[in-house]
């Protein structure tokens, strides 16, 4: 389980995010793009993904990951339940995200260095 206050610690940490209300939840920016929100009273974060990024979560287990229930989880928008979530799951997830909203320069300083 991550709490919500541990949830939004880490979503601050990356590199110029910045919070802001998104209708009844929280949001995640880089500028204007959204690369999280959380829904308190749910507990669940939502993420935009790839379709193979999405399919990769999912595949772990359906009761953590799992697409948003209609056209936008076609587009990638993927729900984390942050009660069932291990927070390494949780970096790997919110990392890939970020990953694929913000800037290559900014993106660049979060992604793992693979060695060849």
């Amino acid at each position: 389980m991550v709490s919500i206050e541990a949830f939004t610690k880490l979503a601050l940490s990356f590199p110029e995010v910045t919070e802001a209300p998104h209708f009844e939840k929280k949001s995640f920016r880089i500028g204007k793009k959204i690369f999280a929100t959380l829904d308190v009273l749910q507990n669940q974060v939502c993420i935009p993904l790839s379709e193979i990024d999405q399919n990769v979560f999912s595949s772990y287990d359906k009761s953590v990951f799992f697409p948003v229930p209609n056209k936008w989880g076609k587009l990638g928008w993927t729900f984390i339940n942050l009660k069932k979530v291990k927070k390494s799951m949780l970096v790997d997830a919110l990392t890939t995200s970020y990953c694929k909203v913000a800037p290559k320069k900014l993106s660049a300083l979060v992604k793992p260095k693979i060695e060849e």
